[in-house]
């Protein structure tokens, strides 16, 4: 009876929709492709995704429309029920997605032409690595009386330029006024930029006119110039500190692999059987490229450096990790400019640089906004202005006209009472450092306007850029669905122990192991070391006798043991599965004799073993039964004249 209602009101929604929909779509001129819940999706909204998305469907029969439109039908439905649950009130969500709205907009807020200048000429300074010192004497960012400090820095550089560093830094250099330092190489980005434009302009052997930062006043000399680094390639074998088996003793085992690699030995076949690099061995030791100063250890990176030529390898060193044998496979100049534009336009604007960009943009938006400014404003704020403002104790009197106007973006008003109110926030800054009044106004003025033209665009930018709107409602939806998603299923699996355990029981078959072995391996270059192991010690109880024995005699030969299904690459394709069987083997270029200790037969895997992916199948037949429930609970209609009108396209 339950079901048969169920199909009533089901059928009753659908005639509804049915009777409404027609002149709906015919007063839209036939643009909505779909109604889902009463919220209408067009057709260009639909392409568009369509088309951004295709390339990630993996399944080539969903890439046809009709297939595709499934997909959407059941991500929209997706949101309907997160709505429906409010979760798009839900104050965790709105702190995401105001986080990440303020990281796209800053994409969205730049000055096209100064960007492009600044991301060539960083590029253009990649190339080159600077070696410096230099000397400061610290200066507040605000003061304007200069001229004390201008002619010390200006005495300091007469001495830089004909004494020796180190004996000026012993004598000037104290932490807090004066700084003497030895800055080493830098390239782009590592410095403050009005500091990297000296560093590159100035000549090696040469040292520079003092110049200042928001530090103070510094005069640098360029010790030398050298062209990048690169980027590079490389491969290693590693043999970690920390050992599971006592008996290995990580140096003298790296020594062992070392004298194979000396005696003829693959660095690739030694690397995917012995390295205890997991992610790398499988890749023949190979490591993703990476350039001078991205490495965590320096003694690994000056070592691969050092190497002359692709294919050579270096001695076993240690770092902090273990030791290490490094084998240059690549090196390589800086990439072209547009493999890196991208990155470099992020880093440029992360950078102090941006400061640059941001000027030009404010400028660029005075000329495309109405922007109207009060010329009597300063003289109003000066007969308030007292001393008062440097003990941090100013207020606006009671009389301050906070309706006036201070300044007008388009037609939006900024008043008297807004930059009073930023102007109190400001005397933190100035505490205790009396200035001139014009400094602070002028100063001031200048950032207020800056932020409120930069917070206008901002609040104005999913109006006046559809693209910046098309990615913004990608992610909002994109985050209501991973918070529904969380709640809805994925928490429901992980929780629901009960359930799980059911489902694996259910399931069981599913869920099986090949045939296994356990097995022990020696492991030589030299088939005749193998033929001289005593067969008798390749059992659990000798194994560590057996290692003693080949560590003493100074044998290369590495043991190891453990259980592995039967195709795993360790083991050679040959292999005899038969227990006590005890064979020797050419693979992965060297000779492995082996012994079967123990044959496992195909058959299912413990629940313990096999919990992660038993969650995952779970969590799948709990969505699709939760998505049956969506699709009854909201309407969908599909305007199958527009659809078809797509698939013309």
């Amino acid at each position: 009876m339950k079901r048969v209602v169920q199909l009533k009101s089901k059928v009753a929604r659908s005639l509804l929709w049915l009777c409404i929909l027609p002149g709906m779509i015919c007063s839209q001129n036939n643009n909505v492709i779909m109604v889902v819940n009463g919220d209408s999706i067009s057709s260009q909204e639909f392409l568009r995704v369509y088309n951004k998305n295709i390339e990630l469907v993996k399944d080539d029969s969903q890439k046809e429309l009709d297939n595709y439109l499934q997909l959407f039908t059941d991500y929209q439905l997706k949101l309907q029920e997160a709505k429906r649950l409010k979760i798009n009130k839900d104050k965790s969500y709105l702190r995401d997605f105001e986080n990440y709205k303020r990281q796209l907009i800053q994409s969205y807020l730049s000055e096209t032409k100064v960007t492009e200048a600044l991301v060539q000429e960083a590029y253009e300074r990649m190339k080159w690595d600077v070696k410096a010192v230099h000397i400061l004497v610290r200066l507040d960012e605000n003061e304007r009386d200069t001229i004390a400090a201008y002619d010390k820095v200006l005495s300091y550089r007469k001495r830089l330029a004909n004494e020796d560093f180190d004996d000026l830094k012993n004598e000037l250099h104290n932490g807090t006024t004066v700084f003497a330092e030895d800055l080493g190489y830098f390239s782009a980005f590592k410095m403050v930029y009005s500091f990297e434009n000296v560093a590159f302009e100035t000549s090696v052997d040469e040292v520079s006119m003092p110049f200042r930062t928001r530090f103070g006043y510094h005069v640098l000399k360029v010790i030398d110039k050298r062209p990048s680094r690169g980027t590079m390639t490389a491969a290693h074998i590693m043999v970690a500190n920390e050992q599971k088996d006592s008996t290995i003793i990580p140096e003298k085992r790296i020594n062992m692999l070392y004298s194979k690699l000396q005696n003829g030995e693959s660095f690739e076949s030694l690397a995917k059987q012995f390295s205890d690099d997991k992610g790398s061995a499988k890749k023949g030791g190979e490591l993703r490229p990476f350039k001078s100063g991205e490495l965590s250890s320096s003694v690994f990176e000056d070592t691969v450096y050092a190497l002359e030529k692709d294919e050579d390898y270096s001695k076993p060193f240690q770092t902090r990790f273990g030791w290490h044998i490094v084998k240059r496979i690549k090196l390589e100049s800086l990439g072209s400019f547009k493999d890196l534009e991208a990155s470099l336009i992020n880093r440029v604007k992360r950078d102090s640089r941006s400061k640059i960009i941001n000027e030009s943009l404010v400028e660029d938006l005075r000329q495309r906004y109405s922007i109207y400014e009060n010329p009597e404003a300063k003289k109003m704020f000066s007969t308030i202005f007292n001393n008062s403002f440097f003990q941090n104790k100013w207020t606006l009197p009671k009389d301050f006209p906070v309706q006036d106007t201070l300044f007008t973006i388009n037609e939006r008003a900024y008043l008297f009472s807004d930059f009073g109110t930023y102007l109190m926030g400001q005397q933190r800054i100035y505490y205790n450092k009396e200035t001139d009044f014009n400094v602070v106004y002028d100063k001031s003025y200048t950032a207020f306007f800056e932020v409120s033209i930069l917070k206008f665009r901002e609040e104005n930018l999913e109006n006046e850029n559809p693209e910046f709107a098309a990615v913004l409602k990608e992610y909002r939806d994109g985050l209501l669905l991973f918070d529904l998603m969380e709640r809805e299923v994925w928490n429901k699996a992980a929780q629901d122990s009960t359930g799980l355990m059911e489902y694996y029981e259910e399931h069981k078959l599913k869920y099986q192991w090949k045939p296994r072995v356990e097995v022990i391996i020696a492991s030589s270059a030299d088939k005749k070391e193998l033929k001289g192991i005593d067969k008798h010690l390749l059992n659990k109880n000798s194994l560590d006798q057996l290692k003693a024995y080949l560590m003493d005699k100074g044998s290369d030969v590495i043991i190891t043991s453990d259980l592995y299904e039967i195709d795993a690459p360790v083991l050679p394709e040959d292999l005899r599965i038969r227990k006590n069987e005890v064979s020797i083997y050419d693979h992965n270029e060297s000779y492995h004799l082996i012994k079967v200790l123990d044959v496992l037969p195909a058959g299912p895997k413990t629940f313990e073993e096999i919990k992660g992916e038993v969650t995952s199948d779970y969590q799948n037949q709990i969505e699709e039964d939760w998505m049956d429930g969506l699709k009854e609970r909201f309407p969908v209609w599909i305007n199958q004249e527009a659809l078809d009108k797509l698939k013309l396209k």
